[in-house]
């Protein structure tokens, strides 16, 4: 069996007239995420974690931004067909780390939903799925609740030769 680790980071805008979905979980608040799709920077950077860890390119070489199938898309499909190249490459998630960074709102009322969501679209236990949530102090873009940015690790396994 192989072992391979994938890191992956997104970062969005904070805009208005957006909801904001973290986790594949829309979140109450006022502001949401801009982008050309959901915007949803957990599931995006989780996506180039698995990518990575695979070998398998990011996510803007699978689902371009220049493309209009993807205009809108839901990040929780995204997150899927991602799963199924990896399967498909060979490989079972292991495990899921992700730390999201957003000054508002607190995230800790929500962080069960998007294990379970993120567990139930990999296919994985929630057991395998760690997701925790910080803020910046109030400092660069993301204090000033400009954006918010994701980073996640993931482990594959695998019988895929090196």
């Amino acid at each position: 069996m192989v072992s391979r680790v994938g890191i992956g980071y997104d970062l969005h805008q904070l805009a208005e007239d957006r909801p904001l979905i973290l986790g594949g979980v829309q979140i109450p608040h006022p502001i949401g995420l801009a982008g050309h799709s959901d915007a949803d920077v957990l599931l995006h950077a989780i996506c180039d974690a698995l990518l990575g860890a695979a070998a398998l390119g990011d996510i803007g070489v699978h689902f371009p931004e220049s493309s209009p199938r993807w205009k809108g898309a839901d990040s929780r499909m995204l997150l899927r067909k991602v799963n199924d190249l990896v399967t498909e490459a060979g490989y079972s998630v292991t495990n899921v780390d992700a730390t999201i960074i957003i000054e508002r709102p607190k995230l800790r009322p929500h962080i069960e939903l998007m294990r379970r969501t993120i567990a139930g679209d990999l296919m994985i236990t929630l057991e395998q799925v760690s997701i925790k949530a910080t803020t910046s102090e109030r400092l660069g873009t993301i204090g000033r609740e400009e954006a918010a940015a994701a980073c996640a690790v993931c482990m594959l396994t695998g019988s895929v030769v090196p």
